[in-house]
């Protein structure tokens, strides 16, 4: 398929820095997919090796898989379809099995479109940085020459990994203990409808002491009810809803292809994701501990509340703290042979999962921890969110480092921190507040975030740096 002027598609307008996502049949087609396959294994050196492929419930993403096994073989792998799958699912079978891999989704954006996400062995990621340049470039080439014959062409089989996905992270987190839960889980007719019954169920496995009520678990990639995508507070409207409306115990939803979960406590309210990241830390720290570890390390990115950072050294371990974007976690997890790590946006990391992120099993984790205790889920989210944060503001300008100028003169001064770890962050020297400008890679839009130790002083500086940027 090429496009109207008969041009083989420009794959650098869906390639990305960390994944591929473009629009089906304009900026990702079955035919640029093939090539992709075939540039995947050349460039990573797969040839005569295991590749696995899936792809999520968008109308596309079989046939996407069926091309990139086609392109994939045809340079000599031997290439696994999975079916459909979650990304985490993914990331489980590439390093359960030591194989490198491809997943079609562009997980929360809108029907049209889709995607890949790749790794290489072992569940590494594959970044700009890291291959993914060479391999768009080479199937540029493809798609303009053809895709050369391999000396032996490679096999394409099946297999299901979702039974050994859903027990191994049960090995993880025990729940079979835990106190009986009603719980409210909004697929938003993402991967989770498949994943959630499989590892929280009894679909597959025994079954666990949860009432589960499931809130659009059918697979369907058109999003017939809302984005999947959790990010957006109105996404969440109906969760909130439900459990109120059912008297449950907590909501869980998950992003399309549910490699991120957010969290609703038994009155509708949001948990804030470094509430669970705090959350989580402090379980995998005692864990860890528990197997030996001194000081075990955990990662969070710089917008996480500050509370983060404080628990993990209350609680003995080490906190280190990176940018936004979880190549760099991925990376700093690896290198720092990190437990954990958490980022604001529900991304959750674990050493026990190749150091990839995971949205279900930061869930168990807070069911676990809700599970053990009596108290509600509001007071034990409490306990871990001592501050008041502003949440993500984003100001559309058409002069973003003016406005980054503007705000450096002016809290550019003696009680005041500077970092530019990413974009800029000011902290008052005395701890009672701070806030983070990032510039957007890819829109005209500043972004702030800023927390506090009450309301009335995060709402002085969230405004005072919201008029500096908009002036």
């Amino acid at each position: 398929m090429t496009t109207e002027d008969n041009l083989p598609v420009d794959l650098s307008s869906s390639f990305k820095a960390y994944d591929v996502r473009g629009i089906v049949g304009e900026t990702i087609t079955t035919e640029s997919v093939r090539a992709v396959g075939a540039a995947f294994v050349d460039v990573l050196e797969l040839n005569g090796q295991s590749v696995l492929v899936g792809g999520d419930m968008r109308p596309s993403s079989a046939g996407f898989s069926q091309a990139f096994a086609e392109g994939a073989a045809g340079r000599g792998a031997n290439v696994r379809l999975l079916g459909l799958v979650s990304t985490d699912e993914l990331y489980f079978a590439s390093g359960a099995l030591k194989a490198a891999g491809v997943v079609f989704t562009a997980s929360h954006n809108p029907s049209e479109y889709n995607g890949m996400k790749m790794t290489r062995a072992g569940a590494v990621p594959v970044s700009s940085e890291t291959g993914m340049t060479e391999i768009r470039d080479l199937a540029q080439q493809y798609l303009s020459s053809g895709i050369p014959a391999a000396e032996a062409t490679g096999t394409i089989g099946s297999e299901d990994v979702l039974k050994a996905y859903a027990e191994y992270l049960r090995s993880l987190v025990d729940l079979s203990g835990s106190r009986p839960l009603k719980i409210v889980v909004d697929a938003g007719n993402g991967m989770a409808g498949m994943t959630t019954p499989a590892v929280l169920g009894n679909a597959i496995l025994p079954g666990l002491p949860f009432d589960i009520v499931p809130l659009y678990f059918e697979l369907d990639g058109t999003f017939p009810n809302h984005p999947a995508n959790p990010l957006e507070p109105a996404n969440l409207l109906d969760l909130q809803a439900a459990v109120v409306k059912h008297g449950a115990d907590i909501g869980l939803a998950f992003d399309g292809d549910a490699d991120r979960c957010f969290v609703i406590d038994e009155l509708g309210a949001p948990v804030s994701p470094s509430a669970v990241t705090a959350l989580v830390a402090r379980r995998e720290i005692a864990r860890a501990k528990l197997g030996g570890e001194a000081e075990p390390t955990v990662i969070h990115n710089l917008i996480t509340s500050r509370a983060v950072p404080e628990l993990i050294k209350h609680d003995g371990g080490r906190a280190v703290r990176t940018r936004v974007g979880h190549s760099f976690i991925k990376a700093t997890m690896a290198e720092e042979g990190a437990v954990f790590g958490g980022e604001h946006s529900a991304h959750y990391y674990f050493r026990d999962f190749f150091n990839a992120d995971t949205g279900m099993l930061a869930a168990m984790h807070v069911l676990a921890a809700l599970g053990e205790q009596d108290g509600p889920l509001s007071e034990l989210g409490r306990e871990y969110e001592p501050y008041v944060s502003s949440g993500e503001i984003n100001s559309q300008l058409a002069d973003v480092p003016a406005a980054v100028a503007r705000v450096r003169e002016a809290y550019t001064r003696d009680d005041v921190v500077v970092d530019e770890l990413d974009g800029i962050t000011f902290t008052a020297k005395d701890g009672t507040w701070w806030f983070n400008l990032r510039a957007s890679n890819t829109e005209p839009f500043l972004r702030l975030n800023a927390e506090a130790v009450d309301a009335v002083t995060m709402a002085d500086i969230r405004d005072d740096v919201l008029a500096l940027v908009r002036r």
